[in-house]
């Protein structure tokens, strides 16, 4: 059996007995407990009362957190011309076509976000087996496929957060770093939360939100009183 170390064990006795607390109380918990060497993540986890095998109970989306991720977020843009220059303009890391989609089939994947216009689809379209399990196929349901490629640039970069719910019914999500306050905190867990209340597909029957906890990268989870989050 592994042996826990200090750090993890202090901060299970932390949250022990601690238990479907206000989202300001948990992330004030959490955030006291992140004590890695590095600047933690804070996650959200929320349990969804959804069956994503069916198609009407499929749940995704996308958020701008109010006071972005703390993280650097590298996009790749498939766009040729002018939206190639804007792309560029608008602080695109990578911009291509056929030699961008000749990278990522030879195992170069450098990139956090994917963006690509219209007509480029054909094209990405052939890379759907590499980029769909990863997460990184673009989709105009979440502004990824779209001509406004510079404002989608400035929206992957400034904060926003996709979603998407796996199979056991699970969504998850980082909202911010450890080295954030405790309102900026809130606000973005408050936001990630809405967004995805907000996104209840047609077919979820009974309860949507069945459970959500709040957790640093290294840290314990702690459960967090639903109730308190989704209130708009």
């Amino acid at each position: 059996m592994a042996k826990i170390g200090k750090r993890l064990a202090a901060s299970r006795a932390a949250v022990e007995g601690k238990a479907n607390l206000p989202v300001a109380e948990a992330v004030a918990l959490v955030k006291a407990n992140a004590t890695a060497k590095f600047d933690e993540t804070l996650e959200v986890a929320m349990n969804l009362g959804v069956d994503p095998r069916h198609a009407d109970q499929m749940v995704r989306g996308v958020v701008s957190l109010p006071n972005g991720t703390g993280k650097t977020v590298r996009v790749a843009v498939f766009a040729r011309g002018a939206k190639a220059e804007e792309a560029q303009a608008a602080g695109a890391d990578i911009v291509g076509a056929e030699d961008l989609m000749a990278e990522i089939q030879g195992g170069k994947i450098d990139f956090d976000r994917c963006i690509a216009t219209p007509d480029m689809m054909p094209i990405v379209g052939r890379l759907g087996k590499i980029l769909g399990p990863r997460n990184l196929m673009p989709n105009p349901k979440v502004g990824t496929v779209t001509m406004d490629v510079a404002q989608a640039v400035k929206n992957a970069k400034g904060g926003e957060v996709q979603f998407k719910v796996e199979k056991a019914g699970i969504i998850h999500g980082g909202v911010g770093k450890a080295s954030f306050d405790e309102a900026a905190l809130v606000q973005n867990v408050k936001a990630f939360v809405s967004a995805v209340n907000r996104a209840r597909p047609a077919g979820a029957k009974g309860t949507y939100v069945k459970k959500i906890s709040l957790s640093s990268t290294m840290g314990p989870g702690v459960s967090v009183d639903v109730s308190s989050a989704v209130a708009e």
